[in-house]
């Protein structure tokens, strides 16, 4: 098991959540790198599973001053970074494995931005094939009280994410 983040404090948060028992079967890795360009870090065809949840462009940043940190990205740079991510997924997963997006939609302007979508188009676009898309319903997004109680009614809460499963 690998995981792999950009930012340091997101790797200190998933040591604190993966120091558990394992049997000493395996040994977690936590690596900072940029998941977009993992060459000399991942080896061509070696990987069994991915599992990603990107940030969703620039809706919530997670840091302040790290240049690969998507958090920090508007839609169009965002999206060509997930293009470059989704050749590293394709590079590196073994054939015939899986590859997993956690990823939802966003609102700009009273609009919906089909993020999720967007993404689900690179990774096919990229070779991969679409096995499952699953819907995961959300219930603790950070404004959700707030538009409980502010609910205009012309437009719906974006209450879901996409988990798409994609095959090499």
């Amino acid at each position: 098991m690998c995981g792999i983040d950009v930012n340091v404090e997101a790797l200190k948060i998933a040591r604190e959540r993966i120091s558990f028992e394992s049997n000493n079967l395996y040994e977690p890795k936590l690596i900072r790198a940029n998941s977009a360009n993992l060459k000399g870090i991942v080896p061509d065809d070696c990987i069994d599973f991915i599992f990603a949840h990107p940030p969703y462009a620039n809706i919530i940043k997670y840091s302040k001053d790290i240049k690969e940190d998507l958090s920090r990205l508007e839609l169009n740079e965002f999206l060509n970074q997930m293009k470059l991510f989704s050749k590293e997924c394709f590079r590196i997963l073994k054939k015939d494995k899986y590859c997993a997006v956690l990823i939802g939609d966003i609102r700009k302007n009273k609009n919906v931005i089909p993020l999720g979508f967007y993404i689900m188009n690179i990774f096919i676009q990229t070779g991969f094939t679409l096995k499952e898309i699953i819907i995961k319903e959300q219930h603790n997004c950070k404004r959700t009280g707030y538009w409980s109680k502010n609910l205009n009614r012309d437009f719906y809460l974006l209450a879901h994410e996409y988990i798409f499963v994609f095959k090499l």
